[in-house]
C-alpha cells in the first residue's frame, strides 16, 4: 500500500471516530438536556465536544484536499456541508438557545435527523442520503 493510501486510511479512520464521538456525545447531551441533568453544565461537558469537533473539521478538510472532492462542485459534499449548518444551528438551539422545552426536544430530534441524513450521505456520496440507488 503507497504512504498516500495509507494517509488516506488513517485520516479516515480518525474522521470516522470523530463523527462517532461527536454523535455519541451530542446524544447523550440531548438525554441530559431531556433529563434537566446537571451533568450538562460540566467543565468537561462543555469543553469536549470542541476538541472533537476540531479534530472532525480539520480530518474533514484534508479528506477533501486528498480526494480532490470540493464542496459547490460535489452535489453530495455541498449536501454535507449546507446539513452540518443545519445540524449545528439545531444543536445550538437544542442545547442552549432553546426558549422552551419544547422548541428544545424539537430542535433535538431534527439535528439527530440531520446527523443520520449527513451519516447517509457519507457513505452514499449521494444526496440522496440513505434513499439512494
Amino acid at each position: 500500500m503507497s504512504d498516500l493510501a495509507s494517509g488516506y486510511l488513517a485520516l479516515r479512520h480518525l474522521h470516522i471516530g470523530a463523527v462517532t464521538l461527536s454523535g455519541g456525545l451530542f446524544l447523550l447531551r440531548g438525554m441530559w438536556m431531556l433529563l434537566d441533568s446537571p451533568q450538562l453544565q460540566a467543565r468537561w461537558v462543555r469543553v469536549l465536544p470542541h476538541v472533537i469537533d476540531t479534530v472532525l473539521l480539520l480530518s474533514a478538510i484534508a479528506l477533501t484536499l486528498i480526494i480532490q472532492q470540493y464542496p459547490l462542485t460535489h452535489g453530495w459534499l455541498t449536501a454535507k456541508v449546507l446539513a452540518l449548518l443545519a445540524y449545528i444551528g439545531l444543536g445550538s438551539v437544542a442545547l442552549k438557545r432553546g426558549g422552551s422545552r419544547r422548541t428544545r426536544i424539537a430542535a433535538f430530534m431534527a439535528a439527530v435527523g440531520c446527523f443520520a441524513y449527513i451519516v447517509g450521505v457519507a457513505l452514499h456520496h449521494d444526496p440522496a442520503s440513505w434513499f439512494a440507488g
